[in-house]
């Protein structure tokens, strides 16, 4: 599925139907004020989050190191898998400045574009899947097992304040062809078949 492209300037109420960039398309989108009403920002951004779990992680480490569970050197892979990170928020980054559409999450109004190819077509969230190895990579430097325990947390975390809320708005805002496309693609990593999110 190409992305979608829908006029940027949404009336304030009512619904209105736009035209398809692909395909002589029709789909139906919400008004801009229905969307934001939808998408509340969190008080607390997905990468100050990562932050703080990164600052707990390391005083645990430091005050609690527990059990050393990958010791040196191998707990310098830590340091491959965090710069691994990177690249699915880089590469999306770089699809969303092709498609002409806003990265800001808490800006709904000026989403102009449904992203699904590249490499959206393989996680729904890349951004905060990199946040989530980011952690994970730096856990493994640590190397004991409090920090371990605790990278796992980020994700239920991140998907209660942020994901859940984006993925309704994204609903509201571009209908069928979202529910299709988290069908089609998982919340984290992989492709499926058509059962639903």
């Amino acid at each position: 599925m190409h992305p979608v492209f829908v006029n940027r300037s949404l009336p304030a109420l009512a619904c209105q139907t736009q035209f398809g960039h692909e395909g002589g398309r029709y789909i139906q989108t919400s008004s801009a004020s229905a969307y934001t009403d939808c998408m509340r920002s969190p008080p607390v951004p997905p990468p100050l989050w990562m932050l703080m779990f990164a600052v707990a992680m390391w005083a645990l480490n430091r005050w609690y190191p527990s059990l050393t569970v990958i010791p040196k050197p191998w707990n310098w892979l830590g340091l491959c898998l965090m710069a691994s990170a990177a690249i699915a928020p880089v590469m999306a980054f770089f699809q969303f400045w092709r498609a002409h559409t806003t990265i800001n999450p808490h800006r709904p109004e000026n989403a102009a574009t449904l992203v699904t190819s590249g490499v959206y077509a393989w996680t729904r969230n890349p951004m905060y899947l990199g946040l989530s190895v980011l952690l994970w990579g730096w856990a493994i430097r640590l190397g004991t097992l409090t920090p371990l325990v605790l990278a796992p947390l980020f994700i239920p975390l991140i998907r209660h304040v942020q994901v859940l809320p984006e993925e309704h708005a994204l609903r509201v805002r571009f209908g069928q062809d979202y529910a299709r496309y988290c069908q089609r693609v998982n919340r984290w990593l992989g492709r499926r078949g058509s059962t639903a999110p």
